[in-house]
């Protein structure tokens, strides 16, 4: 008799183990936090990164998020200084050398940009994202040099020519993100 009963607990264990399988886990604090982030509650999402990373210092994913979300909010030291650090504890990571070019291509700073996007692309040599602002990056380094050519000979009608294509297409890219 008890071999049946080791049978129809075994049963009743195996019948369990799918149903329980089927429990839908709770969403990863990135996952949390990066639903925020789509829902535009960005103030939310910092409190929770920042919540994650009281315990977990070393989350990557989430002190990158953390990074991105102050980078929305315009506290541009703030997320400057998050990448940095990232950069310095995780130098295989592309994405924080990428978004740190990001912000340092909006400040006019295209030498320090490249050099970064070139960092990404030595620790990703396939990140499509690195070369999408690389290409954002020559054109904004090609802007500057038409207008430089353009202020020292106004006459320049190739310059200006080239200047106002190079600014057309600017406004039409950042239009698409």
């Amino acid at each position: 008799m008890k071999p049946l009963i080791l049978a129809i607990a075994c049963a009743a264990l195996v019948a369990a183990v799918p149903a329980a399988a089927q429990q839908p886990r709770p969403p990863s604090p990135a996952t949390e936090i990066a639903t925020l982030m789509k829902a535009g509650r960005n103030d939310e999402a910092l409190q929770r990164a920042d919540a994650r990373l009281k315990d977990n210092p070393r989350d990557a994913q989430v002190r990158f998020m953390r990074g991105v979300i102050l980078t929305e909010q315009g506290k541009i030291v703030e997320a400057t200084v998050a990448f940095e650090t990232l950069i310095q504890e995780f130098p295989e990571l592309p994405e924080p050398y990428n978004n740190l070019a990001v912000i340092h291509a909006a400040q006019g700073r295209y030498e320090s940009a490249y050099r970064l996007l070139q960092e990404s692309l030595i620790a990703q040599p396939n990140y499509v994202t690195a070369y999408e602002n690389l290409g954002d990056l020559y054109l904004s380094m090609a802007e500057q040099a038409y207008g430089k050519a353009l202020g020292l000979d106004a006459s320049n009608r190739v310059a200006k020519a080239k200047l106002e294509a190079a600014r057309e297409l600017n406004v039409r890219i950042r239009a698409v993100r």
